[in-house]
C-alpha cells in the first residue's frame, strides 16, 4: 500500500492492533485493510451521458439500433444483454477473494466478511449480501457465557435478536489470493481470533483445482490467564438471496461422514430449483476435544433470538435429527453449525469448518444441453457430492496450504520485487476462477471442429487434450458477457499459460475448431446497421458464445461489429499458438495448429490492400480498441501483423517446411520496410497513417506485437519484426507521455496520448486506462531492460485500483483519471502474468 493511504487508513490502529509482530500466520505481502476503512473516492461507471456531442453524433445509430436490441432482449425475449449499459453494475467498495475452485461457480465474502457475490448459475452473477450468513464467537469462564458476538461490523434491520455491530477498529482483513486471513481482537477479551479462508487454487493441478470449496480455519489466542471454552458458530441460507429462495420445496438434513479414520459433520442446505438446482454445505472437522453441533433448519424471519439463546446458554446447538420439510412457497430456511474447543491460558487452539456447493449439471440460458462440471470426473454427477467434498477438503486443505506456499515463496522471499507487486500479482489471479468461469467435461458426441476433418483444415473431433482435461471459458468480464472473448484473451491467457497450461491449450484447439465453421445466419450489427453472416469460415471467433444462450455451439455472442473484417483476431491466435509451444514444448499442439494458422494469416492477408507486406485498417474501430477508429496502416495492427510473420517463419523452421518459410519471410521483409516507412516518426509508431488529426497520437499499446516476440524467446537477429533502438525508443516515448505526463505519473498509462503531453480525446477509448494494457506494456518494457520504467508504470494501475478507488477483486477494464470507470472484473489485467514471464526470462538470460 501507499505511505500516504496505508498510514491515512490504519493510523494507530495498525500500531496498536494489527502489526506484523503479533503473528496470526498472516504474511507480510498482500492487500492489507483495516475493517472500519472507508474509501473516499466514489466513481460511477460509464453511461451514454459521459460522450462528447461529437461522439454522441457519430454513433447515434448505433445508440438507436442497441435500443431497440436492449428492448427486444430484456422485454420479449427476458434474456439478459451479453453488456448492459443501462444496467450497469454500481461500485461497491466492498469485495475480498472469491471461494471456491475454477469452473464449479464461485462465492465471494467481503473483506467485512459479508458473503456478497455470487455465480452459482453459470456465467451470471447475483450481487446480493446475505446477511443471515455470519460467523459469530461465544467465549465461556467456567460454565458461564462472557461475550457472544456476530463477527460482522453491519447492523442490519432484521436478526435483531443477535449482537450486531463488531466495531471495526479491532479488525483487519488480508487477501493473499487463494487465501485470506480476517484477525478480530475481541475488545476487553484479551483474545485474537484469525479466520483463513483457503481455496484449491493450486498451479498445475487439474483436480482439486476443479473442486466446489473452501475452507476456513479459526485460529484461536488466549492471552487470559485463566482457560477458555471457544464455539464458533457458521449459519448459511439455503439459496443466495435471489428470488427463488422463497420458491418453495428447499430442504436441510443433518449429515456425518467418516471415511479413512476422520470424520466430519455438518447440514446440506439443498435448493430445489427447477434449473441447476444445487446443494450448499456447511461441515466442520470432528478431533479430539472438539465439539460440533449443528441446527439444521431456522427460519431468518423476524429476531431468530431462539438461535442465539441456544449458543448463549451452553456453547452449543441442540443437534436435532432428521431432515427439515421442504419451505412453502415465499418462504426462507437457514441453518447453522457450532464447533468449539477448550483453550487452555496463555494458549491457542483451532476449529476447521468447509463451505462446499454442488451443482454437477448445468445448463445454460438456452436449455438446450446438459453440461458435467468438471469436478464431478472425481464426485460423480449425481448431486450427492457435498459430504465427500467436505471431508475431502478439510483432511487435504494443509497439503493445499503447502503447494501454494510452494509456489508463491520464491517471488514472495525476493527482495527484488516491491511488495506492492506481489499483491497484484496473486491477487488479479481471482479471475480466473471467478471469470464466470465454467469447466466441463468433454460431451462423448461432441466434436469441436464441427464435423470437418483435417484433410479439410479442421482438426480431430476429441483432441486429446480436451478429452484428457476438460473444455475451459472464463468470461470477458462479469459484465461484459462473453466467453473466451480472443481479443482480450490474448492479454489475459499469460496466466492460463503459466499456471494450467493444458486449461490453455484446451482452450485454443476449441478456438481452432471453430476457425474452419461457419454459421451463415445474417444478423443485423449495431455498429453499422448492416446484415452479415454469424461467423465466416476461416477466421478466429471474437468469443465462443453466451452464458444466456449455448456456449461453444453459437459462438459470436458480440454483435457490435462484424468481427470477421477485424484485423488483430486472427493475428492473436498466431502469436499465442508459438508463445505456447514455446513454453510447453507440445509439438503435436504446434503440428495441429500448423494448418489452422495458415487458414487464419491467409485470412488476414487480403487485408494488405496495396501488396506491399503490410496489411491496413478499414477506416472503423476494427480490433479490440472497438470504440477507436483507425484508418490504413497503424501501429497496433501492422506491429500483430508483423510479429505473427516472424512467428510463422520460425515455426515453419521447426516444421521443417522450407517453402512456406520463404513464402513469409518475403512477405516480413516487405512489410517491416513499409510499416517502417509509413509509421515511424523518429519517436514512436504514429497510431495510424490516416494523416488525420490524431493519427500522429502516442498509443501506449504500439509494441503489442513485439512483445509477444519476447515472451516467446524471439525477437532478436532473424526472428526479429522491430530495430532494438526504435522499440526503445518508443516505450520510452510511451514512459515519458502516455505515464509520466499523464495525471502525475500515479495511475499507469493513456491509451492514447498528443505529442504534445496532453490525453488523445478523439475517442471513448483514447483517454482510458486499461489496466491490462498497462501491465502488458510493463513487461514489455521489462524485457527491454526498462525495469525501473515497467515497474512504476504498472504500480499506478495497482495503487489506483486497489488503494485509491476500492476495487479489489473487482478490477475493471478501464477507468478516466477523474470520474468514471468502464466494466468491473474484467478479464484483461490476468495480463500481470507477463511481468512475471518477463522478469524470469529477463533473469534466465542474465544468469546464462
Amino acid at each position: 500500500m501507499t505511505a500516504e493511504w496505508g498510514e491515512k487508513c490504519t493510523a494507530d490502529l495498525m500500531s496498536r492492533y494489527v502489526s506484523k509482530e503479533m503473528g496470526h500466520g498472516v504474511p507480510g505481502e498482500g492487500w492489507r485493510i483495516c475493517l472500519a476503512h472507508e474509501f473516499k473516492e466514489k466513481r460511477k461507471p460509464f453511461q451514454s451521458g459521459d460522450v462528447s456531442l461529437s461522439q454522441v453524433w457519430e454513433h447515434l445509430g448505433l445508440g438507436i439500433r442497441y435500443l431497440y436490441w436492449w428492448y427486444k432482449k430484456t422485454r420479449v425475449e427476458k434474456k439478459a444483454p451479453f453488456i448492459d449499459i443501462f444496467g450497469a453494475v454500481p461500485l461497491r467498495q466492498i469485495y475480498g477473494a472469491p471461494l471456491g475452485g475454477i469452473g464449479g461457480g464461485t462465492i465471494t465474502r467481503g473483506w467485512r466478511g459479508e458473503f456478497c457475490r455470487w455465480q452459482l448459475k453459470p456465467g451470471m452473477y447475483h450481487y446480493k449480501t446475505v446477511i443471515e450468513n455470519q460467523f459469530m464467537v461465544c467465549l465461556r469462564r467456567n460454565g458461564q457465557t462472557v461475550y457472544q458476538q456476530v463477527l460482522s461490523v453491519e447492523r442490519p434491520p432484521t436478526l435483531q435478536g443477535w449482537n450486531w455491530g463488531f466495531c471495526g477498529e479491532y479488525a483487519y482483513y488480508h487477501a493473499l489470493y487463494p487465501r485470506a486471513w480476517n484477525v478480530y481482537h475481541l475488545p476487553g477479551q484479551n483474545v485474537t481470533l484469525t479466520c483463513r479462508q483457503i481455496s484449491p487454487i493450486i498451479p498445475h493441478d487439474y483436480q482439486d483445482a476443479s473442486l466446489p470449496v473452501a475452507v476456513f480455519v479459526w485460529d484461536i489466542e488466549n492471552k487470559n490467564d485463566y482457560a477458555l471454552d471457544v464455539s464458533i458458530m457458521f449459519t448459511l441460507l439455503n439459496g443466495s438471496g435471489h428470488a427463488d429462495d422463497k420458491s418453495g420445496g428447499h430442504w436441510n438434513e443433518p449429515f456425518r461422514l467418516e471415511k479413512n479414520g476422520e470424520a466430519v459433520s455438518g447440514v446440506l442446505l439443498h435448493h430445489c430449483t427447477a434449473v441447476n438446482p444445487y446443494t450448499l454445505c456447511i461441515a466442520a472437522r470432528e478431533q479430539p476435544k472438539r465439539e460440533v453441533t449443528h441446527q439444521t433448519a431456522f427460519s431468518p424471519k423476524g429476531t431468530c433470538h431462539g438461535l442465539w439463546s441456544d449458543l448463549i446458554t451452553d456453547g452449543r446447538l441442540d443437534s436435532p435429527t432428521g431432515s427439515s420439510p421442504p419451505t412453502a412457497k415465499g418462504e426462507r430456511v437457514a441453518a447453522a453449525l457450532a464447533a468449539g474447543c477448550s483453550v487452555a491460558t496463555q494458549s491457542r487452539g483451532s476449529l476447521e469448518f468447509c463451505l462446499a456447493w454442488d451443482m454437477p449439471k448445468i445448463t445454460f440460458g438456452s436449455g438446450e444441453k446438459e453440461h458435467s462440471r468438471r469436478y464431478t470426473r472425481y464426485y460423480g454427477s449425481k448431486g450427492d457430492a457435498c459430504p465427500l467434498l467436505s471431508h475431502h477438503a478439510l483432511t487435504h486443505y494443509r497439503g493445499w496450504e503447502k503447494s501454494i506456499e510452494e509456489w508463491q515463496g520464491p517471488i514472495l522471499q525476493d527482495s527484488s520485487l516491491p511488495t506492492w507487486y506481489k499483491s497484484a500479482l496473486f491477487n488479479e489471479l481471482y479471475f480466473v476462477a471467478d471469470g464466470g468461469t465454467v469447466w466441463t467435461e468433454l460431451a462423448e458426441d461432441a466434436d469441436v471442429s464441427g464435423g470437418l476433418r483435417s484433410e479439410e483444415g479442421g482438426l480431430p473431433a476429441q483432441p486429446s487434450v480436451i478429452k484428457d482435461y476438460g473444455r475451459f471459458a472464463y468470461l470477458e468480464g462479469q459484465e461484459y458477457r462473453m466467453y473466451n472473448t480472443y481479443d482480450v484473451h490474448y492479454y489475459a491467457s499469460f496466466a492460463l499459460i503459466m499456471l494450467w497450461p493444458k486449461l490453455a491449450l484446451s482452450l485454443q484447439y476449441d478456438i481452432a475448431g471453430s476457425v474452419v465453421q461457419q454459421d451463415p445466419t445474417e444478423r443485423l450489427y449495431l455498429m453499422n446497421g448492416r446484415c452479415s453472416p454469424v461467423k465466416t469460415k476461416g477466421v478466429v471467433p471474437h468469443d465462443i458464445g453466451d452464458p444466456e444462450d449455448e456456449p461453444w455451439q453459437r459462438v459470436n455472442a458480440y454483435l457490435i461489429h462484424n468481427t470477421a473484417d477485424w484485423k488483430d483476431l486472427n493475428l492473436k491466435f498466431v502469436l499465442q499458438v508459438y508463445r505456447d509451444f514455446h513454453l510447453t514444448q507440445d509439438s503435436q499442439y504446434l503440428q495441429d495448429m500448423w494448418p489452422i494458422c495458415q487458414t487464419v494469416m491467409e485470412s488476414a492477408l487480403k487485408f494488405d490492400l496495396d501488396g506491399d507486406g503490410l496489411i491496413e485498417n478499414s477506416g472503423f474501430a476494427d480490433q479490440t480498441y472497438d470504440g477507436w477508429t483507425v484508418t490504413g496502416p497503424s501501429a497496433y495492427c501492422g506491429g500483430l501483423w508483423l510479429a505473427s510473420l516472424v512467428v510463422m517463419c520460425k515455426m515453419a523452421r521447426l516444421l521443417e517446411n522450407e517453402m512456406k518459410y520463404q513464402y513469409y519471410r518475403d512477405i516480413l521483409d516487405r512489410g517491416s520496410v513499409a510499416y517502417d516507412k509509413v509509421l515511424w516518426n523518429g519517436k514512436y509508431y504514429n497510431y495510424d497513417s490516416s494523416g488525420k488529426d490524431h493519427s500522429n497520437s502516442v498509443m501506449s499499446d504500439q509494441c503489442a506485437g513485439h512483445w509477444f516476440l519476447r515472451a516467446s524467446g524471439l525477437g532478436d537477429g532473424e526472428y526479429q519484426a522491430f530495430p532494438k533502438e526504435k522499440i526503445q525508443r518508443a516505450l520510452k516515448t510511451v514512459f515519458d507521455l502516455n505515464v509520466m505526463s499523464f495525471a502525475g505519473g500515479q495511475m499507469g498509462a493513456v491509451n492514447g496520448m498528443r505529442p504534445e503531453g496532453v490525453p488523445d480525446r478523439s475517442s471513448v477509448q483514447s483517454d482510458e486506462v486499461w489496466i491490462g494494457v498497462v501491465y502488458g506494456l510493463a513487461a514489455t518494457m521489462i524485457h527491454e531492460g526498462m525495469l525501473e520504467e515497467g515497474m512504476r508504470t504498472a504500480e499506478g494501475c495497482y495503487r489506483t485500483v486497489w488503494e485509491r478507488l476500492g476495487m479489489a477483486f473487482q478490477t475493471p477494464e478501464a477507468y478516466c483519471e477523474k470520474g468514471i470507470y468502464r466494466s468491473l472484473a474484467y478479464m484483461r489485467p490476468l495480463s500481470i502474468w507477463a511481468m512475471q514471464l518477463a522478469l524470469d526470462a529477463s533473469r534466465n538470460k542474465h544468469s546464462s
